[in-house]
């Protein structure tokens, strides 16, 4: 029987708290304007509001349907399921997950504005006889159109626990473009405060930009860890969430305000929440109507203590 674990009303602070009364009522109007054009092109959404906008249907039918209209993506972030046997999957061959991530990557692609990017978070798989846990980016990797910039890696406290072999702590993000010479990167948006030696000079000039220092492609994130005793704050009933942090830093870094991020996989709806803070407008797919409907309910709390927190503020 599967646990079920409550949500929480837990937010990260710089979601809830990085926005100002007129920015908001802007980020409104036009997110009107983009829903009616989402909703023109693809029809009538499983739920949308304030701008962010989710179908209860396979990703590639919708894709495909996208491909005929005339609406293109800043970023897409995701995180597809790994062929590993969790409860909203069914293990298929290795050459069959293959290609389907193939088909669906390659319909993003063709999605996707000449400047935008893709973001894949996989972890890994095991492949009879042959491996017993394969990084899923091996398989991927080159297997798409767009243009790999680098792997980033997730690494994380809690984890599965091994006996005969080291106790996974890490998954990958590969970073993707459509164009390598033009392509959104915020540094400054996302640079590390926590700086050891901030007001070193060299030649009269500080050696360190004053905003922070570039994160690196190691991201340490804790991950949302379930249990009676030990289970996140942001935990949802979703079996596979992954931390608003890490989806935050991604939506910050690889697009700008007002832009559309997609997630063909939306689960727990992580990357919309995240989005949506950062005034970029969602639009995401799940073809499971219960994930849709914990979505919804996470968004609407999300809401609730966005409201909450600007009351405070103003």
């Amino acid at each position: 029987m599967t646990k079920i674990y409550k949500g929480t009303h837990m937010v990260p602070l710089n979601i809830l708290q990085n926005h100002c009364n007129n920015k908001q009522e802007i980020f409104i109007l036009k997110s009107k304007y983009m829903i009616e054009k989402i909703k023109e092109s693809m029809g009538e959404p499983y739920y949308e509001k304030e701008g962010f906008v989710l179908y209860n249907e396979n990703c590639i039918d919708f894709l495909a349907r996208m491909d005929k209209a005339s609406i293109e993506l800043d970023l897409t972030v995701t995180s597809p399921p790994y062929n590993i046997g969790k409860e909203y999957e069914e293990i298929i061959s290795i050459d069959a997950y293959v290609k389907w991530c193939i088909q669906w990557i390659d319909l993003i692609y063709k999605n996707t504005k000449d400047n935008g990017s893709f973001w894949l978070n996989v972890g890994y798989l095991e492949i009879s006889d042959i491996a017993k846990a394969i990084p899923i980016p091996y398989l991927l990797w080159d297997k798409v159109d767009f243009f790999l910039m680098q792997e980033i890696v997730w690494n994380y406290a809690a984890g599965v626990s091994a006996k005969k072999f080291f106790s996974p702590r890490n998954e990958k993000f590969l970073f993707y473009v459509k164009n390598q010479n033009t392509y959104t990167f915020n540094l400054d948006d996302v640079r590390d405060p926590n700086v050891k030696y901030p007001n070193q000079k060299k030649n009269g000039k500080l050696k360190c930009n004053p905003l922070g220092k570039n994160p690196t492609d190691v991201w340490q994130f804790p991950k949302v860890t379930s249990g009676s005793s030990r289970s996140s704050k942001e935990r949802t009933a979703h079996p596979a969430q992954f931390p608003l942090s890490v989806i935050d830093r991604v939506i910050k870094v690889s697009s700008n305000e007002f832009d559309l991020v997609f997630d063909p996989f939306s689960g727990s709806g992580t990357t919309g929440i995240a989005a949506h803070g950062n005034y970029r407008f969602y639009l995401g797919t799940e073809i499971k109507q219960e994930y849709c409907d914990l979505t919804i309910e996470r968004f609407e709390r999300y809401l609730f203590e966005k409201k909450k927190s600007n009351d405070t503020l103003f």
